[in-house]
């Protein structure tokens, strides 16, 4: 059978805990982690968009000049 779990004597097992506010804040930050996370994303795929178009715009400008 599995050894029972030891908890430390002065944190009572079963109490709810006893700081609900640092969880807020813990959201409030996440919060403005995610839209800095989305943000990065956005510029990254922009930028990559953009690179495929100038790509897309040289190649059809080369494909004109040799058929000249």
């Amino acid at each position: 059978m599995a050894r029972q779990p030891s908890y430390p004597k002065d944190a009572p097992v079963g109490e709810p805990a006893a700081e609900a506010a640092p969880a807020a804040d813990k959201a409030e930050k996440g919060g403005a982690r995610t839209k800095t996370l989305v943000t990065g994303a956005a510029i990254g795929i922009g930028s990559a968009a953009l690179v495929a178009a100038l790509l897309y715009a040289n190649r059809a400008r080369k494909t004109d000049k040799s058929g000249s």
